[in-house]
């Protein structure tokens, strides 16, 4: 029996029986690093990036110490998106199918309180949500964490970009201090050691390697000063590659908007998601270039987090971003699983200094000839119905 089987774990055999259902017999490297450490109840900082399978890490560790007879909020994850939520929440189901009456809690905003607040008059187990909806049931008093015994900080880095530094500390105040701390995070930067230091006891530190080989994704440079300069280039490369999945990157909600209607206006199949989208507007868009309806997802970095596309064909960065770790966090979403990937990176003249930052032997490419855009833009491989009830 391998070492990093599943079985090889003291790991409730209901548990075990599902996993095997589900076909999880081997463990990724995060898993077979922090698990160990999990189940034996220690404070654990794992570093891995979304894909790497930290969720069935954490989501393991909380249902085998479940008391499932105790109706009252046990766990709770803290997530930065209602999108990453619920996938956490929907793995977290998958893995407890075996294990009857857990009741796993999604508390995000975007969604109405009162079911939220009758949920949890019925009781559950395990809290999934954002940091700014699970405060407002805290200030509201519908929810209690007297009992919790475990917090899990996922994608922590993330919701420190996000702004959520006090409401977590906030949330964390309330919670028993003699609990299990289990923090997950793609980067380490100085502000989760800070947390880190202040909430956990002794944490285990485990870094699992990437999901995907750095050499998977070909990366291209491209200089382009003004903005009519960087709109042809990105229709150009788009239709160079063809890609039936795009992801763009500008640095403001703005830019996003602008690119996006831009990209309408000359044929390609686009949508934008930012900030100013309320919820509904968010999940269609990312509904449609999840199914692959449309082929290209213009995003800020905040909107795009918890997006977790593995078949992602191409990264393009309309803006080059300010810091060499969000960098290599956008690239980072292509080339996975063995696939291949490309990224392409628009920069002006004056901002070489972001370009020397990311420590590559970088070659200006070329653009390629115009005479591309002559040809008919290549359609969506899916099409989205939107059925009215009723109609």
């Amino acid at each position: 029996m391998s070492t990093t089987d599943f079985s090889s774990l003291n790991l409730h055999p209901d548990l075990l029986k599902n996993l095997s259902s589900l076909g999880y017999e081997s463990m990724t490297p995060i898993q077979a690093l922090s698990l160990p450490a999990i189940l034996s109840g220690k404070d654990v900082i794992g570093q891995g990036k979304t894909g790497s399978g930290k969720t069935a890490a954490f989501g393991l560790g909380l249902l085998q110490k479940l008391n499932v007879k105790s109706f009252k909020a046990q766990s709770i994850v803290l997530c930065p998106t209602r999108e990453l939520a619920d996938q956490v929440a929907s793995e977290i189901r998958k893995l407890a199918r075996a294990v009857h009456n857990i009741k796993v809690l999604t508390l995000c905003g975007g969604a109405p309180f009162g079911p939220q607040i009758g949920s949890l008059e019925h009781g559950t187990h395990i809290v999934v949500g954002t940091p700014g909806r699970i405060e407002e049931h805290l200030r509201k008093g519908t929810l209690k964490l007297d009992h919790i015994t475990t917090l899990v900080l996922d994608e922590a880095d993330r919701m420190l970009d996000m702004g959520f530094q006090d409401t977590i500390d906030e949330i964390i105040e309330k919670i028993p201090a003699n609990r299990q701390t289990l923090l997950f995070s793609a980067t380490f930067p100085d502000e989760i050691a800070s947390i880190a230091e202040r909430v956990m006891q002794s944490p285990t530190m485990v870094e699992a390697p990437s999901t995907h080989e750095e050499s998977t994704i070909k990366q291209y440079f491209y200089e382009a000063n003004s903005a009519d300069e960087r709109m042809m280039a990105l229709r150009l490369l788009l239709a160079k590659h063809k890609p039936d999945s795009a992801l763009v990157f500008c640095n403001t909600k703005i830019d996003t908007q602008d690119v996006a209607d831009e990209l309408i206006y000359y044929g390609f199949y686009a949508l934008s998601i930012h900030g100013d989208l309320d919820q509904r507007e968010r999940d269609q868009a990312l509904i449609r270039f999840s199914n692959k309806s449309i082929s290209v997802l213009v995003a800020t970095d905040v909107a795009a987090r918890g997006l977790d596309i593995d078949s992602l064909d191409m990264v393009i960065n309309f803006n080059i971003a300010h810091d060499p770790e969000v960098h290599v966090h956008r690239i980072g979403r292509t080339g996975r699983a063995g696939r291949s990937g490309i990224a392409c990176t628009l920069y002006g003249d004056r901002e070489t200094h972001k370009l020397n930052a990311l420590e590559l032997d970088i070659t200006p490419d070329s653009l390629p000839s115009d005479s591309l855009l002559d040809k008919p833009i290549r359609k969506p491989t899916m099409t989205t119905l939107k059925i009215d009830g009723g109609k």
